[in-house]
């Protein structure tokens, strides 16, 4: 994998989060408009369903976007064994000297 194709992973992964967020958010937000679920109290409305909305997209973000998170995983475990491996090379380049 290229540095590239890495960071795409990790963005789209970001993307397709903040995704399910704004969707959670915009559907909850017409609830509360049309009374299917209660308001916050006095001006707490946009920050009780900004908390909703967090607490319904964590959920869903786990289930629907899986794929996208192994694919994630997968590419921060392979960085993370080229790192040691290059630490590793560098640790015994030295006490070779």
């Amino acid at each position: 994998m290229t540095a590239t194709t890495r960071s795409r992973a990790t963005l789209k992964y970001t993307l397709m989060r903040f995704g399910v967020f704004a969707g959670c958010f915009v559907v909850l937000y017409a609830l509360v408009y049309f009374g299917l679920i209660p308001r916050g109290l006095g001006e707490s409305n946009a920050l009780w369903v900004l908390l909703l909305s967090i607490v319904v997209s964590a959920p869903l973000s786990f289930v629907l976007l899986r794929r996208q998170r192994d694919a994630m995983s997968e590419q921060i475990v392979e960085t993370v064994g080229n790192a040691k491996a290059r630490l590793e090379a560098n640790r015994t380049r030295e006490d070779g000297v």
